[in-house]
């Protein structure tokens, strides 16, 4: 392993940190995904939005750019399709419930220290905790 390990999440960190704050700077508004992807898709009452297509689609092209040109991980799933696609649809109606996802309230929220994003970050973290617990220690492998 590189001497050099940390510069990957740190970049990204940074990266992440520095489009939210522009974001915010040059277009008064808070950044969460949940929030363009749905503006991107038109299912926020106002039409599609073409900030949140240009989102998406850097989303997109970076994963893409890192898939291509970056260090690859080997990546093993060890739980059904099943039971992703069902916590893939819970965390999706969980982030419409919560009115907003991590990125919004985690990198957003907490950096202008709204009381409502530490709450719900909060929230996340402790059902989160309690999740991997009961999945992994209480009922075991779900797999």
């Amino acid at each position: 392993m590189s001497t050099f390990h940390f510069l990957w999440p740190l970049t990204g960190g940074l990266l992440i940190g520095l489009s939210a704050a522009l974001y915010l700077l040059l277009d008064g508004r808070i950044a969460g995904i949940s929030g363009l992807t749905a503006s991107a898709l038109g299912w926020t009452g106002s039409g599609i939005s073409a900030l949140g297509i240009g989102f998406l689609g850097g989303l997109l092209a970076g994963a893409a750019f890192a898939f291509a040109y970056l260090r690859h991980t080997n990546l093993t799933v060890t739980s059904s399709p099943a039971l992703l696609v069902v916590g893939g649809l819970l965390v999706g109606y969980g982030t419409r419930l919560g009115s907003g996802c991590t990125s919004g309230h985690g990198v957003c929220g907490l950096g202008r220290l709204s009381p409502r994003s530490i709450v719900a970050t909060f929230t996340f973290m402790i059902v989160a905790a309690i999740t991997v617990y009961v999945s992994r220690h209480v009922i075991g492998s779900w797999s």
